[in-house]
């Protein structure tokens, strides 16, 4: 069974990332999964705001993984990006199964090649329409206005962690795509 909302800017998609954060606890596993420019980094953005992590929350590319110790006594963020993943030897330099357990992990683009860290787990679909069209002025192409901020967001919980969440509750917030 899976959860849909409906965000309408990089704003509404961290706060979606906020609320999220406040019903996660050690040792829990988020893969989220999204074309270029979706928003898994903006929805992690929101987790880290959400946990009170330290260090601002970034695309991991490059680092492959990025810690951002809680600022509370609360667990740890991991974000990882598996982009760039491509088996088990691969993954297992990463070390995430040995402190699974100890912090929040987020991976991005984690489909096909995470799965067995945990069978409990959320796997997280953001996606955004593709195209748009560009203005621009004085020759000057204006790409903002090719993305209008609309996303959604599918959630789908796996295994017993997640049995009997009330992800209506949760996301109470968002109401056809409008936050209250």
């Amino acid at each position: 069974m899976s959860f849909t909302i409906t965000v309408n800017s990089s704003e509404q998609t961290r706060a979606a990332g906020e609320l999220l954060a406040k019903n996660l606890r050690r040792g829990d596993l988020v893969m989220l999964s999204g074309g270029l420019g979706a928003g898994k980094t903006t929805f992690t953005q929101g987790i880290g705001s959400g946990l009170q992590v330290k260090g601002r929350v970034s695309s991991p590319t490059f680092i492959v993984a990025r810690v951002h110790p809680s600022l509370t006594g609360g667990p740890d963020l991991i974000h990882a990006d598996a982009y760039r993943i491509k088996d088990l030897t691969d993954l297992e330099t990463l070390d995430l199964d040995s402190t699974l357990d100890q912090a929040i992990t987020v991976i991005e683009w984690g489909e096909g090649k995470t799965e067995q860290l945990s069978a409990d787990r959320l796997e997280i679909e953001i996606h955004r329409e593709q195209g748009g069209i560009a203005t621009s002025s004085d020759g000057v192409v204006d790409l903002a206005e090719m993305d209008d901020g609309k996303r959604t967001i599918t959630i789908r919980p796996l295994g017993k962690r997640w049995e009997g969440t009330d992800w209506e509750q949760i996301f109470s917030a968002f109401e056809d795509g409008q936050e209250k």
